[in-house]
């Protein structure tokens, strides 16, 4: 005799295959609402934003091939020096483009930096009938706050006077590059050392000391990266630059006083640059009005490289130092491989567009793709 239909029902088979129906209903659901592009995009996506882990480790393993002894200890301490140099300028950069903004001026401030400090070691300061000589910490100071004081100038000329950061920045590359030349008729500074009779001496640690091995400027870069990347994340500044970034005018009906943080990240980028200025000429005992040409280039391709958006309100301080690694691995690996500093200059140019042309796909992928997940979850 046949059971009930309430029975067949209960039974485990008939359970089992309710559920697997419904289960199969449900999967060919999901698959008719999310497209199958989108799923094809996801790992598009994470390749895109893993772009400069890839392209470092690309240079790492193409150049411990192509150039000799590239991987010994001693060409690495070598290169921690350059990608230290290059990391300063590409953090200050990040904030100024974050913010909306860019600075051509770092370079030249790079130069005016140092020949403010190798001014004041070498022959000091004239007060009329006697020279007054600063000891080594006060000429570091003073040489800061001539980089923070240029990039005050291009807050003030950006923020209040309202001319375009590009032209703004590209003046004042001019004028720091002019004073510095003025500063000396275009000499050098040379041997920096200082003289013990007037208390100038030990300028030449700055760039020379290390700690376990490691060069000073590596530990500095530690700690204003650190700096940095907790400003940028944690920070109610760090929010206001991106807001900025972002849209400026709804930042500022927010409340965000957007002149004064213009003019913060300006003076930050100014100071980052000043720090390069003082190691370089540190490091080499001497100073020299040119120094820092196009260095610019290298901080903006770092910080492109790394993630930062050109259009602003996107980017992170870590893409940025590992941008800058893969820029400093770049131009060492190339000069040990013999390629010309003209050929370099092109090969940097190309990183520069391929790495915004990489930026603005994977800025159109991410928002197809919130858009398909937006279609899916109103589905």
């Amino acid at each position: 005799m046949t059971g009930s239909p309430q029975r067949e029902r209960d039974s485990p088979f008939a359970s089992s295959a309710i559920y697997t129906l419904e289960t199969l209903h449900m999967t060919v659901a999901i698959k008719s609402v999310v497209p199958a592009s989108s799923i094809g995009e996801a790992p598009l996506l994470l390749l895109l934003k893993l772009r400069t882990f890839i392209a470092l480790f690309a240079v790492l393993i193409f150049f411990s091939f192509a150039a000799h002894n590239f991987l010994s200890i001693a060409n690495m301490l070598i290169m921690s020096r350059h990608v230290a140099l290059n990391a300063f300028l590409a953090i200050g950069m990040t904030f100024v483009i974050v913010a909306g903004g860019i600075d051509l001026s770092v370079g030249s401030i790079v130069g005016l930096s140092g020949m403010v400090a190798g001014g004041l070691i070498l022959h000091g300061i004239p007060l009329g009938g006697y020279t007054l000589y600063l000891s080594v910490p006060v000429v570091i100071l003073v040489a800061l706050a001539a980089g923070v004081l240029i990039g005050a100038l291009n807050g003030v000329l950006i923020t209040r006077l309202n001319v375009a950061p590009f032209i703004a920045t590209l003046g004042t590359l001019y004028i720091a590059r002019g004073a510095a030349l003025l500063s000396s008729g275009g000499e050098t500074f040379p041997n920096l050392t200082g003289n013990p009779d007037y208390g100038t001496t030990g300028f030449p640690l700055l760039g020379s000391a290390t700690l376990f091995g490691v060069p000073g400027p590596v530990w500095l870069l530690v700690v204003i990266g650190l700096f940095a990347a907790y400003v940028a994340a944690r920070t109610p500044l760090g929010r206001q630059i991106y807001a900025i970034g972002s849209n400026e005018r709804a930042a500022q009906l927010s409340g965000v006083r957007v002149n004064r943080v213009k003019m913060t990240v300006y003076m930050f980028s100014g100071f980052c640059a000043a720090i390069v200025g003082l190691i370089i000429s540190s490091e080499l005992v001497a100073s020299h009005p040119m120094s820092g040409e196009t260095f610019e280039l290298n901080a903006i391709a770092a910080a492109v490289l790394g993630g930062t958006s050109m259009s602003g309100g996107r980017g992170k301080i870590g893409g940025t130092i590992v941008g800058a690694f893969v820029i400093g691995i770049l131009s060492d690996g190339l000069v040990m491989m013999g390629v010309s500093a003209f050929w370099q200059t092109v090969i940097k140019g190309v990183v520069i567009v391929a790495a915004v042309v990489v930026d603005q796909v994977q800025r159109r992928v991410q928002q197809r793709f919130a858009l398909q997940k937006q279609a899916a979850t109103g589905a």
